[in-house]
């Protein structure tokens, strides 16, 4: 388990370390399997059996099986640590710090999850799809936390492009890095596409 989240689980209450511990363990299931046999052949019933639970209890957590692939626990840390970020910085400072950040740690601790994910994106449609929907949830929490910095309204339309173009400048540097066949620095990758939100377009 990754040890942020393990530093978290003691402040929740049982009924939520749980939830998040069965989450974790269909995760960690389905990547087992889709290592083995591939995204298609891997079935919810499979997934369930692998981490020990029924199926119900995996459609619960996870819809479809795309969220099982791409959603985590992670949106809560992100909004934490923006939430944390030094009175009166830029937002745009705050919000690529935090990002990135995130991005570390998570191909530090996780970069084959971070590959399998990818690399199903690109050859998946119904992931493709998904992720953008899972991107617009994230988009959902940082703008409230970057709204309460700000004084802005949650529905404020700047602060909503803001946000997506951050999120937006992630995934192409993930899609790249698959399309490139996972070689290369990521993190390089990713700096330099939130550079171009700092600097814009360079001759």
């Amino acid at each position: 388990m990754d040890e942020r989240l393990a530093r978290t689980l003691p402040q929740l209450g049982l009924r939520e370390r749980k939830k998040i511990k069965t989450r974790i363990a269909i995760r960690a299931a389905m990547y087992r399997l889709m290592a083995e046999q591939g995204y298609e052949a891997t079935t919810v019933e499979q997934i369930a059996e692998a981490a020990e639970v029924s199926p119900s209890t995996v459609f619960r957590y996870f819809p479809t099986k795309e969220d099982i692939v791409l959603t985590d626990e992670f949106d809560p840390f992100l909004e934490e640590q923006l939430r944390n970020r030094p009175t009166g910085e830029d937002p745009l400072v705050s919000l690529v710090q935090v990002v990135r950040d995130g991005m570390r740690h998570a191909h530090e601790h996780g970069q084959g999850e971070i590959v399998l994910r990818t690399k199903l994106v690109l050859e998946v449609p119904a992931l493709r799809a998904r992720m953008t929907e899972t991107m617009a949830e994230t988009s959902q929490v940082l703008i409230r936390a970057i709204a309460d910095r700000t004084g802005r309204a949650r529905d404020d339309l700047e602060l909503r492009v803001f946000a997506a173009a951050v999120l937006g400048a992630l995934r192409e540097a993930l899609v790249v890095w698959a399309e490139r066949g996972h070689e290369g620095d990521l993190m390089e990758l990713v700096d330099e596409a939130l550079g171009v939100l700092r600097h814009g377009l360079r001759d």
